[in-house]
């Protein structure tokens, strides 16, 4: 992992200390709400339905146990609300039918980052502080700049990797963090890196997509796609450049950002992401880029060009760990025989293949019954801290999944791990897998949201229980948002569910056929809407209706996407619309939109 030199540890307790002057005057009436907004949003700290969410960066997904246990303390003693938003917020959650707020949470973001819901803004300062501790913060988690830089969960350790994009990721970090030209971006701006033939970092779905490759000379550099994105409008990036030598790939961004910057609509806050300027625009853009691109070589001297020695030396801080292969079994702990077959399916899908053929990678699973997708309790994130330590050199990786990823696992210690993962309920071997969703908080947290996800998310779950069921069905990526803006990533779904409004009322479209571009899933792909949207209440029965006619279609082994595209579209779809209730209005009761939050929704 990255090492933080004092410079870095010195400019975050700076940036605590300043939140805390500002927090101060905020509460002291001082420093207007208006005035304040801006500054808590520029270190993570939004206003969301009921309290204030918490977004911390993890760059490209990388955690340290130490890490991991501070953010353990902070849902366990600062994930709570104020006694006053509790009873605001519990007495419309009795018309959920539920008893009880999901607090003392950590929720992992498909972005590798982690949110907490419910911390009041009172001591926003001294989580802040907290996190200074083991070198982490929120800043550029929100506003229009450029965010957390993310990137493979693979990534040092994966078979298929050409070259580790963590050097990269970190030299981006710096560079992108508080860049005085572009702090106040049209919108906010993604950049996704992988060094992998398989792309497990989602880069076409994201605002700048790079590629560490080979030309055919050998040498090393990146292609770059511009121009992804979901939301409204879903649009697949862009190659732009099929190959620029890697030392030249920030003077590229600059170029790439830099225009955007100065043609992106600020007119209009649907139209302001990159993808609508690169998709009006076209070459125009991918010339105005070359042009700017050639002034910052030429006549600025290529300020930011990456020299040897630089890469060299961040690169120093992603060598591997050093582990005795050799060593006894890290637990004595065998796999009982009885569940034996537990443990062979936990190896196929939750153990992945390493670089280091005596290594393995190891997904925990935190999709389980009772728990929304992404969500890790304290003791949970203790557990992982303590597993981690053990068993993979005190590191953990958060995934696109929104599970955790042990990287340096050695294959001697995996029935152990099993073992100790099992006895935690983070063994479910349904990686990849139709429960194993991706899910944004919804309705239930966010001011933006149109409808709730998680309610959506259990009831699904809840019907696919049985493993055997599961695995015969294998591999199916479930996504699911509640409003437009895609959070939970529904166009890329192989199947796909937004929530959104009509007439007051929580209804859910559902898309077929989506893929964020990864191996399993083919090229990058939007789904298509099955036709119109469906109650809360119906949804586990129109999914029911789909995979029965995947089992129907399927020849042999197939997978559900691969089904779907032979198969085709309208089959599925006509199964999802036969699936509607007789009573098409038995969804879920909408909840009220909070007034007054939308200014800080539309950061999200």
């Amino acid at each position: 992992m990255y090492q933080y030199t004092d410079f870095d540890r010195q400019f975050i307790r700076s940036r605590a200390d300043q939140h805390r002057d500002q927090l101060e005057r905020n509460l002291a009436g001082t420093l207007s709400d208006d005035d304040f907004r801006p500054l808590r949003l520029q270190n993570g700290w939004y206003i969301q339905r009921y309290a204030p969410m918490l977004r911390v960066a993890v760059p490209y997904g990388e955690l340290a146990s130490r890490q991991l246990r501070v953010l353990a303390r902070i849902a366990r003693e600062y994930d709570h609300p104020s006694k006053e938003v509790f009873d605001k917020a519990i007495g419309t959650q009795a018309t959920w039918g539920t008893t009880h707020l999901p607090v003392g949470y950590g929720h992992f973001t498909t972005r590798q980052n982690v949110q907490f819901n419910w911390i009041p803004l009172t001591k926003s300062a001294d989580v802040m502080d907290l996190l200074a501790t083991v070198d982490m913060h929120g800043i550029q988690t929100s506003g229009n700049c450029i965010r957390n830089i993310t990137s493979d969960e693979l990534a040092g350790v994966a078979p298929d990797e050409l070259a580790d994009p963590r050097p990269f990721a970190e030299i981006m970090r710096q560079w992108s963090t508080l860049h005085p030209e572009f702090a106040f971006l049209p919108r906010k701006f993604k950049i996704a890196i992988t060094g992998a033939t398989a792309d497990r970092a989602a880069t076409y779905w994201h605002d700048v997509g790079l590629h560490l490759i080979h030309n055919e000379a050998g040498e090393l550099g990146f292609r770059v796609l511009v121009g992804g994105g979901m939301g409204r409008t879903p649009v697949i990036g862009s190659v732009i450049r099929e190959f620029l030598p890697w030392n030249q790939i920030m003077n590229y961004l600059e170029a790439v950002v830099r225009v955007y910057n100065r043609w992106g609509r600020r007119d209009n806050l649907y139209k302001a992401r990159i993808k609508i300027l690169v998709k009006a625009e076209g070459q125009r853009y991918i010339d105005e880029v070359e042009a700017e691109y050639t002034q910052i070589i030429t006549a600025d001297g290529a300020p930011h060009t990456i020299t040897q020695a630089e890469l060299d030396r961040v690169t120093a801080s992603f060598v591997p760990p050093t582990l005795d292969l050799n060593a006894a079994p890290a637990s004595t702990a065998k796999v009982p025989a009885e569940r034996q077959g537990d443990y062979e399916r936990w190896l196929k899908q939750n153990v992945a293949a390493h670089k280091n053929p005596a290594l393995r990678s190891v997904t925990l699973s935190y999709k389980r019954l009772g728990q929304a997708p992404g969500d890790a309790d304290a003791d949970q994130l203790d557990t992982a801290a303590d597993l981690a330590d053990q068993f993979s050199a005190g590191e953990v990786r958060v995934t696109h999944d929104q599970n955790l990823l042990l990287p340096w696992v050695r294959a001697i210690d995996l029935p152990a791990l099993w073992v100790a993962a099992s006895h935690a309920g983070l063994a479910r071997s349904n990686v990849r897998l139709l429960t194993d969703m991706i899910a944004c908080p919804g309705g239930d947290f966010c001011a933006l949201a149109n409808a709730r996800s998680i309610p959506v998310a259990a009831a699904i779950t809840e019907r696919y229980q049985d493993m055997d069921e599961l695995h015969d069905l294998g591999e199916i990526d479930l996504h699911i948002s509640g409003c437009i803006n895609s959070c939970g990533h529904h166009h890329s779904g192989h199947i796909g569910i937004l929530g959104v409004d009509k007439d007051g009322k929580e209804w859910y479209q559902v898309s077929l056929g989506g893929s964020d571009g990864s191996t399993l899933s083919g090229p990058a792909l939007a789904g298509k809407v099955v036709g119109p949207s469906f109650g809360a209440s119906e949804i586990p029965g129109v999914i029911e209706a789909v995979l029965d006619t995947f089992r129907k279609e399927r020849q042999g082994r197939e997978t559900f996407i691969d089904t779907l595209r032979r198969v085709g579209f309208d089959a599925f779809k006509v199964a999802a619309n036969a699936a509607r209730l007789v009573d098409p209005h038995a969804e879920l009761n909408q909840l009220p939109k909070a007034p007054g939050y939308a200014r800080d929704a539309q950061e999200a």
